[in-house]
């Protein structure tokens, strides 16, 4: 069995230990500073749990020795240390940050290192830039590509029609930050929570707006072969205004810590979420002006026994396909990947990429 080190014990953290232990290919190391999520997390012969404080780069280092990978499962803003610790053990690294700073900074690292690093390998960035960029292949020219995602409550019943699946703090920054983009040609960024819009898809009103991250590399991959490209969240209607309202209105942007603890204290958490993945792509094909449009949706459910999300399996699953690619030589050994490298067809027949097999979804009546 392949040994491999995971950083952070939460909820997205958690699922990935339970894939990775559940295989029978790996053996973990769960990593975290906090001793409570370490004892939260589910026992496993094959599971072992070390609390070391993740800001310490020479002992994160020590850690990870002798192990074939590490998958930075914690906070955007512990991205840095890990990868520095990562590069510094000579071993393999994956992570799921939508920050653009964080995954500038492990491309940086990136340069000369004799092992893979791998950022943005979760839903978004990630499986939408492999979804997209496959799309993208299909044509001779290429007008627009929009790629359109969002983990939702399957029963919203705030004024939000929003519940916590994932990373607060993640939330936040992508609300946050600017979000890159190609316009006309160019590359440029634009602000987050603007461009609002609106479409159905089976009969379900969304709209979606623009936030950071989730273009991931895609923008540096397609620059001069694309006139338009961007990426949004999809949500339901009226989240927009009212995150506006909170973010802009009352300058909780500027006080982010508070904001954190009102959603965390106000707005619960839920398993009974939907991942929606929309991409659409315009362009030349033979002579002619097409589109075409790729549209998944993931729920809930049961796995090894486990209830979990759907940002849970989606997330997880990217990650682990990723990381199950890489150990068979199917995607690059050294220096930085981007994940539109990695083939759909290659993704979607990995054991783990196989959750997101549209026909493995349950029918809604």
């Amino acid at each position: 069995m392949s040994p491999v080190a995971l950083v952070g014990a939460g909820k997205i953290g958690q699922t990935i230990c339970h894939f990775l232990n559940e295989s029978g290919s790996y053996r973990v190391t769960l990593v975290d500073s906090d001793p409570k999520r370490l004892d939260h997390a589910p026992e496993h012969p094959g599971l072992a749990k070390r609390r070391i404080d993740v800001t310490d780069v020479d002992a994160l280092a020590r850690a990870l020795a002798d192990h074939f990978a590490v998958i930075n499962a914690g906070p955007f803003f512990l991205t840095e240390a890990v990868a520095c610790a990562a590069v510094r053990s000579r071993l393999h690294y994956l992570d799921l940050t939508e920050d653009i700073a964080s995954a500038r900074r492990v491309r940086e690292l990136a340069q000369g290192a004799d092992k893979a690093l791998i950022p943005q390998c979760g839903l978004a960035p990630g499986f939408v830039s492999i979804v997209a960029n496959d799309i993208a292949e299909g044509f001779e020219s290429l007008d627009t590509l929009s790629m359109r995602v969002g983990a939702l409550p399957e029963f919203p019943t705030n004024s939000l029609s929003y519940n916590l699946t994932w990373s607060t703090d993640g939330v936040i920054n992508e609300y946050c930050e600017p979000c890159n983009v190609i316009v006309n040609g160019q590359a440029t960024e634009v602000q987050p929570l603007e461009h609002l819009e609106e479409f159905h898809l089976d009969g379900v009103a969304y709209e979606s707006f623009n936030t950071s991250g989730g273009l991931g590399t895609l923008g540096d991959t397609l620059i001069g072969k694309v006139r338009n490209l961007n990426y949004q969240t999809i949500r339901y209607p009226g989240h927009c205004d009212i995150m506006k309202v909170l973010l802009h209105d009352l300058r909780l942007a500027d006080r982010r810590e508070l904001l954190k603890d009102v959603l965390e204290n106000a707005v619960p958490t839920t398993v009974q979420d939907v991942v929606l993945v929309f991409v659409t792509a315009s362009g030349e094909r033979d002579g002619y002006f097409l589109q075409e449009s790729y549209a998944n949706k993931i729920y809930s459910r049961t796995v090894g026994g486990r209830q979990l999300s759907a940002i849970q399996i989606t997330t997880a699953a990217s990650v682990c396909a990723t990381l199950d690619l890489l150990r068979e030589g199917g995607i690059p050994q050294a220096g930085f990947v981007r994940q539109e490298q990695v083939r759909l067809k290659d993704f979607l027949g990995n054991r783990f990429g196989r959750y997101f097999q549209q026909e493995a979804q349950r029918n809604h009546t």
